[in-house]
């Protein structure tokens, strides 16, 4: 007895019903979304509400967090931003734009620990403060950095 033969007939009928099932409305594909842990930090609409939802509470400063910004942007809808995070350990890198509706722009998980690094282009309403937090051994650390938008980004 042929097994291929067989097994590739069983797969065409299998395939065959469900396309018809679907076809005919009694079968519905369904959106399966992991619950995702950050959600509050992304739809927080001030900055404490985005740290506490980052579990990110009060940050200490650190200067082996390094976050580089221009003084001045020119266009707020391309804010180019990097931030550098020499901090053993590193897990987690995040980036809030204080005056913007949504202030967390950015957040990054990393596996492993190591050096960590990120480069983002974010969107700022209007002049603000941009944080960088990152998360390492628990903890969480927090470099700021003032940059004046001079022409309109996000808020129009």
């Amino acid at each position: 007895m042929n097994n291929t033969r067989r097994t590739l007939l069983k797969a065409g009928t299998n395939g065959a019903v469900l396309a018809s099932l679907f076809a005919a409305g009694i079968l519905r594909p369904v959106r399966v979304l992991a619950a995702d842990p950050r959600r509050a930090a992304f739809e927080a609409t001030g900055l404490a509400d985005a740290l506490r939802g980052l579990s990110a509470g009060t940050p200490a400063e650190s200067a082996d967090l390094v976050l580089k910004a221009p003084d001045i942007a020119e266009n707020g809808a391309v804010v180019p931003v990097e931030v550098i995070s020499n901090i053993p350990g590193t897990t987690s890198l995040s980036i809030l734009v204080d005056n913007n509706p949504l202030p967390l722009a950015l957040h990054v998980e990393f596996s492993g620990g190591g050096v960590t690094e990120t480069v983002a282009r974010l969107k700022m309403a209007k002049t603000s403060a941009v944080r960088a937090v990152a998360q390492a051994g628990g903890k969480f650390y927090v470099a700021r950095h003032e940059i004046k938008v001079t022409i309109g980004g996000c808020g129009g």
